[in-house]
């Protein structure tokens, strides 16, 4: 059966959302990141698209673009094509990385946009990975707050901010409490959970997992039955491959490639 094609947003913004299959990490470290802000960065000057909004999180990618000079369609695949040729020349892997197509809303109102870019950036601080908003590197609301990326501009505030206070000092202090709010937004059906486990629950979840195998046995495991297992552990949610290979005294790349 054919895919149905996108709705166009009236508004021309989405809130686009990439995840990784199987729920896999795509960020292994800080160059990984590094190198998808890059490419959007090099889409957005040859797409002209609009940015109001990102976060990357070890497994998913949230966006938040108006549509340039093509289809928003089109600019994602260029952007994840990109990446998905970057991350298998890095790790030596192969096919696919990305979770199907992405996932995307239209946004239709200035109400729920301003609820999205709240929702984007307090990603982590609701996966308990940071405590403040602004500690987060990876999103753009250190930027919404003043400070510069001297590498690249990704963002376009001044749409945000201007719905805030046309004096743009006032505006960034009335962005930062609305931004800051507590609140309930859901957004995109987007409800896991990221949090972290700590080791001694991923230990309880893998040994489950493992049905009798102890967790010093996998490492000398035959390669068909251990990537069996490094495959299976990619679906508990809250577990890291970085922690995965840590636990199981493998490589990350073993992990990788299953």
């Amino acid at each position: 059966m054919p895919r149905r094609a996108r709705v166009k947003s009236g508004s021309g913004i989405y809130h686009i959302m990439l995840r990784g299959a199987n729920r896999q990490e795509i960020f292994h470290d800080d160059a990984d990141c590094l190198n998808f802000l890059d490419l959007l960065h090099k889409y957005k000057l040859k797409t002209k698209v609009k940015i109001y909004g990102w976060c990357l999180m070890s497994n998913h990618v949230h966006l938040l673009l108006r549509e340039g000079n093509e289809d928003i369609s089109t600019t994602m695949k260029r952007i994840g094509v990109s990446f998905v040729m970057y991350y298998n020349w890095k790790y030596g892997t192969s096919g696919h990385l990305f979770q199907d197509r992405f996932k995307s809303e239209n946004v239709e109102n200035d109400q729920y946009l301003l609820t999205l870019v709240r929702y984007i950036h307090q990603n982590p601080l609701k996966a308990r990975i940071v405590k403040q908003v602004d500690e987060w590197r990876w999103s753009s609301c250190r930027q919404y707050y003043g400070t510069h990326d001297e590498l690249r501009k990704l963002l376009d505030p001044e749409f945000i901010l201007g719905m805030f206070s046309e004096d743009n000092i006032l505006a960034r202090e009335r962005f930062k409490e609305f931004n800051e709010r507590v609140n309930q937004d859901q957004c995109l059906d987007d409800l896991i959970n990221e949090r972290r486990l700590t080791d001694e629950e991923a230990r309880v979840l893998i040994k489950k997992l493992l049905n009798g195998i102890e967790i010093a046995q996998v490492k000398s495991l035959p390669k068909l039955k251990r990537s069996e297992i490094l495959k299976k552990t990619k679906g508990i949610q809250g577990l890291s491959q970085r922690q995965t290979a840590r636990i199981l005294g493998v490589s990350r790349t073993l992990i990788t490639k299953a």
